[in-house]
């Protein structure tokens, strides 16, 4: 897994003449609180993607607080906010993010959603973004989507998981090493270890039941192996 680069970080040599200078790392960030919320959880959304196999713009991840200020405002019109990036083994087909504001989404605000984009047949899988509030009749009108929709709370978001020193680091098999894994083990799929659906790591990879990620370990608590789950 890709460390996270540091956004906009780099020497920035003390001012010599010009004792008024500020250097830009040291000013607070003093703008809404909401913004920077949305800044952080597009970032990491970011992060998935490319985690996921989509085509990413580095310029995405990197970007700092203002920057984002700079380019979406203070207070950013969430369509703006919306992501549509191909995957690299099938350029043909995009993932779509989108961006919900504060308001609750009911079923016609979830019907207008849907109804509002384009092209679905291109679309591998739709993420929402949920700023609000969602009800139960809003949630259906998205599982009987035709394409795949996934919902994040955006508190989910704030923070990459996958980031964390304690985590260890996984690895999604394709079909192909998957099948070579359970011919060298001798296993069917439901005599391995398994992962839940809505495990949040395989949430974060965007896993469908039946799908195997490798997961390797190492640190001076647990030591260093290796092993396998089996998404439920």
């Amino acid at each position: 897994m890709a460390s996270r680069t540091t956004a906009g970080l780099g020497y920035v040599s003390p001012p010599t003449h010009d004792t008024n200078h500020t250097c830009i790392l040291n000013k607070p960030d003093t703008g809404s609180p909401e913004t920077h919320r949305l800044y952080l959880a597009r970032r990491t959304v970011c992060e998935m993607l490319r985690d996921r196999g989509c085509v990413i713009d580095e310029s995405d991840i990197t970007r700092s607080v203002s920057e984002f200020r700079s380019l979406f405002g203070d207070h950013p019109d969430v369509d703006k906010l919306r992501i549509c990036v191909p995957l690299v083994s099938k350029p043909f087909k995009k993932v779509l993010v989108l961006f919900s504001g504060p308001e609750e989404i009911n079923k016609a605000k979830a019907t207008y959603m849907l109804m509002n984009i384009p092209n679905k047949e291109s679309l591998h899988r739709i993420i929402l973004v949920l700023a609000g509030k969602m009800n139960h009749y809003a949630r259906k009108e998205f599982e009987l989507c035709e394409v795949k929709v996934e919902v994040f709370p955006i508190t989910e978001l704030i923070v990459n998981i996958t980031k964390h020193v304690t985590m260890p680091k996984h690895e999604v098999l394709t079909t192909e090493d998957k099948a070579k894994l359970l011919a060298k083990l001798k296993l069917v799929e439901n005599q391995m270890p398994y992962m839940m659906e809505t495990d949040a790591i395989a949430r974060y990879y965007g896993l469908e039941k039946k799908q195997v990620v490798k997961i390797t370990y190492n640190s001076n608590i647990t030591g260093s192996f290796v092993t396998y789950r089996c998404v439920k």
